[in-house]
């Protein structure tokens, strides 16, 4: 099976819809993830300015490829030098966080261990109601690898964060909408309708200075308050030379706020 059977592409209005496409369960190794990876720049190069990441099958992803964490055991290793990944795990997270372009994840069916590390890796994560979602790794003797402990911990605090890894539950939506781990949750049969309209949002919004707010919570959640502020300059910078910056500001003046068309420049 190649890459480009892994992740389809769609673009609609300066959105690119990636779906999922890995059978049976879009289990996330170096397959799955180097196809997103592909289709992620893919959508860069094309021009897109918000990209969804989806599934086509029944579940968003049912976690971790287990074949991989088998031949770490026989080779009593964790290292991934030899597992053909473009990225390594947190290299990947790291690409999609400070990736210039939104990132939006619509979760359905189950979104378990890998499958929930790579959600919380977009910005913002709109979920089915009836989706069950959880860090389910303990169940064999694992933790969140790539990073998705300490990413629970952002955004909900030690205590839950604690709880979702060490005890392994599968969670209905909306009660981790409730704590901030995902940011909406609508029925089933509007997912589709309220990713697009999110997505949208998102894609007819001011592109440079998305990218610049991306940038600085990135290094405010990694680096403290203080480092963001020495960074806001450089980060900063990109906005003051942009297309979107004049239109936003002419639109004021002639039609007040909130009417600017932006073109993502």
């Amino acid at each position: 099976m190649t890459n480009e059977a892994l992740v389809t592409r769609d673009d609609h209005d300066n959105v690119s819809i990636l779906t999922m496409v890995y059978r049976p369960y879009n289990l996330l190794g170096p397959k799955l993830i180097n196809a997103l990876v592909e289709q992620i720049e893919a959508a860069q190069k094309a021009g897109s300015r918000a990209i969804v990441i989806r599934s086509g099958l029944r579940h968003f992803s049912a976690g971790a490829d287990l074949d991989i964490f088998e031949k770490r055991v026989a080779a009593g290793s964790g290292d991934q030098a030899n597992e053909s990944r473009r990225l390594s795990g947190v290299e990947f997270l790291r690409f999609m966080e400070l990736l210039p372009i939104p990132l939006i994840a619509s979760v359905h069916g189950v979104c378990l261990g890998g499958g929930l590390e790579l959600a919380l890796s977009c910005d913002y994560i709109v979920a089915a109601t009836s989706a069950k979602i959880g860090s389910v790794e303990a169940t064999l003797g694992l933790h969140p690898l790539l990073g998705g402990i300490q990413r629970q911990a952002q955004r909900i605090g030690a205590a839950r964060a604690k709880e979702m890894s060490m005890l392994a539950r599968r969670y209905d939506a909306p009660t981790l909408e409730k704590w901030g781990l995902i940011n909406l949750t609508v029925p089933e049969e509007s997912l589709e309708q309220a990713t697009m309209s999110v997505a949208q949002e998102f894609a007819q919004g001011p592109t440079l200075a998305h990218a610049a707010t991306k940038e600085l919570v990135h290094i405010a959640v990694n680096e403290g308050v203080a480092a963001a502020d020495e960074a806001m300059a450089r980060v900063q910078a990109p906005i003051w030379a942009s297309e979107d910056l004049k239109i936003g500001l002419a639109s004021f003046r002639k039609n007040g706020p909130g009417l600017a068309k932006f073109v993502g420049r």
